[in-house]
C-alpha cells in the first residue's frame, strides 16, 4: 500500500472524522486504533447533536452552529460512500417551559436566533398541542421547539464511517502500527491523561457515562431534552437515554444503579416510555479538557504532530467542523482554529 499522506491516531469520531475529510481532499489516509474501534465515548447509544443556546454569541457557538449546519452534508456523503445508515436526522428538539421567567427566556431566544441562526433553523415557543402524544406536560402548557437539533446513532455513525473509508482505500488498523506522513493524535481520554502527567497538573480528564436504549418506536418525533436528560428516538426504532456525568467512579465499563436511576427518570418524565423494555445499556469514558473545548491544534509534546481532542458532551456535533480545520490545518498549512479552542486553553 502507498505510504499515507496522514496517520490519524484514534478511531472515535474525531479520528474518523478528520480521516473521512482528508480521504474527501484526496489524501491517503491511515487510521491507527490502539484498542478498538469507537472504544471510547464515540461507541455509545445517544448520539444527541443539540445547539447552545442563541444567546452571548461567541465563536465557540458559532462553530458549533457552522458543525451542525455542515452536518446533514457530511453524513450524506458518508452514507452515499458507505452504503450504510448513520442514523442522522435533523428531527428537532423540544423542551418544556414551566414557568413565566422560563417563557421570557424562550422569547427572548426566539428572536435572538433569528439572526444568530441566520434563517437556517428556528427557535419557537409552541402549544404542547402540537406535541401531545410524545412530549410530557408542561406547567405552562408551551414548549421550545427548535428545528436547529439534530441527531445520529453513534454506533452506526462509526461504523458507516469506518465502511466508507475502507471502499476508498484508506487503510484503519487496531493494534500497533507505524505512523507515516502528518500524524494527527486523536487518542480521547488516553491523550488527556498523558498531557496531565507530562505538565504535572490537569489538562484533561475522562467523565464516566452511562445511558440506555429502549425498545420503543418514535422514529421522526424531536428529540426531548428534559431536566438534564437527552431522550433519542432513533431512525433504528430504538429510543436512547442519557447519560450520567461521573468525576469519580471505580469502573469505566459497568452500569449500576446511577443509569437505573436515570431509566426511572426517563420513564417518569417522558410517559411514552413508561412501560417499554430497556433492551441496551451502556458505559463508557468521555474525554474532557480543562476548557470544557474541543482541544485542537499542535501537539504540545510533539509539535511536529496535531492533536484532536476533548469536546465533552458535544463530540459528535462538532465533529464535521473540527475535521474541516484540522485538515486544513494539516494539508495546507491553515489554521483557522478558534483561541478558545487552541491547546493552550487547556494548559
Amino acid at each position: 500500500m502507498a505510504i499515507a499522506d496522514i496517520t490519524v491516531l484514534g478511531a472515535g469520531i474525531f479520528g474518523l472524522s478528520i480521516a473521512w475529510v482528508a480521504h474527501q481532499r484526496g489524501a491517503r489516509v491511515k487510521v491507527i486504533e490502539a484498542q478498538s474501534i469507537g472504544a471510547g465515548s464515540s461507541g455509545g447509544l445517544v448520539g444527541a447533536l443539540a445547539p447552545h443556546t442563541p444567546e452571548n454569541w461567541n465563536s465557540k457557538k458559532q462553530f458549533q452552529f457552522e458543525s451542525l449546519i455542515l452536518a446533514e452534508s457530511f453524513w450524506q456523503s458518508v452514507s452515499k460512500a458507505s452504503g450504510l445508515d448513520p442514523g442522522y436526522a435533523r428531527s428537532g428538539r423540544i423542551q418544556i417551559i414551566q414557568d413565566e421567567r422560563g417563557l421570557e427566556l424562550a422569547n427572548a431566544r426566539a428572536e435572538s436566533a433569528v439572526s444568530l441562526w441566520q434563517g437556517a433553523a428556528a427557535w419557537r415557543v409552541v402549544s404542547q398541542a402540537e406535541f401531545t402524544d410524545w412530549a410530557p406536560l408542561s406547567a405552562t402548557g408551551l414548549l421550545i421547539h427548535d428545528t436547529l437539533s439534530a441527531l445520529l446513532h453513534p454506533r452506526l455513525a462509526i461504523q458507516s464511517l469506518v465502511h466508507a473509508l475502507r471502499l476508498g482505500g484508506a487503510e484503519i488498523i487496531e493494534g500497533d502500527a507505524e505512523p507515516e506522513g502528518i500524524v494527527i493524535e486523536a487518542t480521547g481520554e488516553a491523550g488527556l491523561r498523558e498531557l496531565s502527567n507530562a505538565f504535572g497538573k490537569q489538562v484533561g480528564n475522562g467523565v464516566k457515562g452511562q445511558a440506555a436504549a429502549f425498545q420503543f418506536n418514535a422514529v421522526g418525533k424531536p428529540q426531548l431534552f428534559l431536566d438534564g436528560l437527552h431522550i433519542i428516538p432513533h431512525r433504528n426504532g430504538t429510543t436512547a437515554i442519557g447519560s450520567t456525568s461521573e468525576r469519580d467512579y471505580d469502573n469505566d465499563q459497568d452500569t449500576d444503579h446511577q443509569l437505573e436511576d436515570l431509566i426511572e427518570k426517563a420513564r417518569r418524565l417522558c410517559p411514552a416510555l413508561a412501560e417499554s423494555p430497556v433492551i441496551d445499556r451502556w458505559a463508557g469514558i468521555r474525554p474532557r479538557a480543562k476548557s470544557r473545548a474541543p482541544m485542537l491544534g499542535h501537539h504540545p509534546l510533539r509539535e511536529e504532530r496535531l492533536i484532536a481532542n476533548g469536546g465533552f458532551k458535544i463530540g459528535f456535533g462538532m465533529a464535521p467542523k473540527v475535521a474541516e480545520v484540522m485538515v486544513d490545518l494539516a494539508l495546507e498549512g491553515r489554521d483557522t482554529i478558534p483561541a478558545e479552542f487552541k491547546v493552550e486553553a487547556s494548559l
